[in-house]
């Protein structure tokens, strides 16, 4: 948790409280240390970068989710069109 604190430029009780807001729930270590995947930093980093512009923590986690589920739909949205202007025969 230090190590990705520090390259997001955050202390661990930021990253501790994206967790306990349900955000990111990072994987552990045998030991019992949280281990964050590359996606979870961008969401930390997308937290962070909307908290220091004045959003709510609550908020700013809900804007990330709608944001990621956006941009899931459009990624399907884009391949049911590519499938539709090349079928498959």
């Amino acid at each position: 948790m230090g190590r990705a604190a520090e390259i997001l430029g955050v202390t661990p009780a930021f990253l501790r409280s994206l967790d306990t807001a349900r955000l990111i729930t990072p994987q552990r270590s045998e030991g019992g240390h949280r281990r964050y995947s590359r996606y979870q930093l961008r969401l930390a980093a997308r937290a962070r970068e909307l908290i220091d512009q004045g959003t709510a923590l609550d908020s700013a986690c809900r804007i990330i989710i709608l944001e990621d589920q956006l941009a899931e739909a459009l990624r399907i949205n884009a391949e049911m069109q590519r499938a539709r202007e090349h079928p498959s025969t």
